[in-house]
């Protein structure tokens, strides 16, 4: 099986509380003149204390179409996966070198060459290094990036592989767009990164980082599922505009967890002997107040089943893909589950799809 040998969360520089993004995006998104109410409740309502934002916030009124924004991304994900990969390396006792597989999850800008592409020189990585760029899974990339790495582990389980997820969603915000899903979305979606080594079964295990032995590695990867589900493309996604991406997020993705998630998990829980009350952790990506409480709710969990999850999206909002990693980071670094249960990772984006882990740790 595949053992995740570290898991390193980074945000991007500017922290903000959510009453200062919000007045942010009164003056950017609202016309001139517009009752502010609807704003402050939806934004209120998130859930969220503070955010980290790649620009500092004046700067985003700046940003004049696709170009520019994208043009900001290429630089800031470039220096954040640089972070995140040494970071997650180190914990690993890892170094450049040992990397056999990059891959690479984002749906907030683009890049050609792709991001990892220019990481492979800053980094050191070998120049044979395989890598595997990865747009449009959304939220659910953190999990689906997992997902393929164990698939290529299982066929090289003597290699090294790296997912990297970089997120800078306040670059897709629209300015001069007062539509309930970016009012949402502004209020929501915050900037970070994050990088996963895993290793495959044939290498040793050993302490995360030789510089503290105490250290522990990750939980193993036991299996993966995927799940699209029908007639639902339209609940989630980017419309692409000549402003860049203008999100799609429908009211109903709530519902459309509570009619199919239990089924997913429970059929995939009963494919290796087990029932969601055996799960020691659920590592479930912040999708909004209202999509935990519909996981909640369809998985019959205990009120503090995703108190991980709750903290990561009060404290940093959501990440897209980078958020489910850094929940795992936490649950194994805060609430670390007794060894050898079993544990699941979940998380749903654009398609509309689930993607689900069954890690044993």
């Amino acid at each position: 099986m595949t053992r995740i040998a570290a898991v390193h969360g980074v945000l991007a520089p500017h922290r903000r509380t959510q009453s200062e993004i919000t007045d942010m995006v009164a003056r950017t998104c609202l016309p001139e003149g517009t009752d502010r109410g609807v704003l402050d409740r939806l934004h209120r309502s998130a859930k969220v204390g503070s955010r980290h934002m790649t620009l500092p916030l004046e700067r985003y009124a700046e940003l004049d179409g696709f170009g520019a924004a994208n043009d900001v991304f290429i630089a800031a994900a470039t220096d954040l996966g640089t972070k995140a990969v040494r970071g997650a390396l180190h914990a690993a006792g890892l170094t450049a070198a040992d990397v056999d597989l990059l891959i690479f999850t984002s749906v907030t800008g683009v890049a050609t060459p792709s991001i990892d592409a220019r990481l492979v020189g800053r980094l050191g990585l070998r120049p044979d290094v395989k890598r595997l760029p990865l747009f449009g899974l959304g939220c659910a990339g953190g999990a689906a990036g997992l997902a393929r790495m164990h698939d290529y582990l299982l066929g090289r389980p003597d290699h090294v592989a790296v997912l990297l997820s970089v997120e800078l969603c306040s670059l897709t915000f629209q300015r001069n767009d007062a539509s309930m899903a970016n009012l949402v979305a502004t209020g929501l979606f915050g900037d970070g990164a994050a990088a996963v080594v895993a290793v495959g079964a044939n290498r040793p295990d050993r302490p995360a980082n030789p510089e503290n032995p105490g250290a522990t590695v990750g939980p193993t990867i036991v299996d993966t599922l995927s799940h699209l589900y029908p007639d639902t493309g339209h609940v989630m996604g980017w419309d692409i505009k000549d402003t860049g991406f203008q999100v799609v997020l429908d009211p109903q993705v709530p519902d459309v967890v509570r009619r199919y998630l239990a089924d997913d998990v429970e059929g995939f829980l009963g494919e290796h002997g087990l029932k969601p009350k055996d799960v020691t952790a659920w590592v479930c990506h912040p999708g909004g107040p209202k999509v935990l409480e519909a996981v909640t709710e369809a998985l019959g969990l205990p009120d503090d089943a995703l108190d991980v999850t709750w903290r990561h999206l009060t404290d940093v909002g959501n990440l897209s893909s980078s958020s489910v990693l850094h929940v795992l980071r936490d649950t194994l670094a805060q609430r670390r589950p007794p060894p050898g249960t079993p544990g699941v990772l979940l998380a749903m984006g654009p398609g509309f799809a689930s993607e689900l882990v069954l890690l044993r740790w």
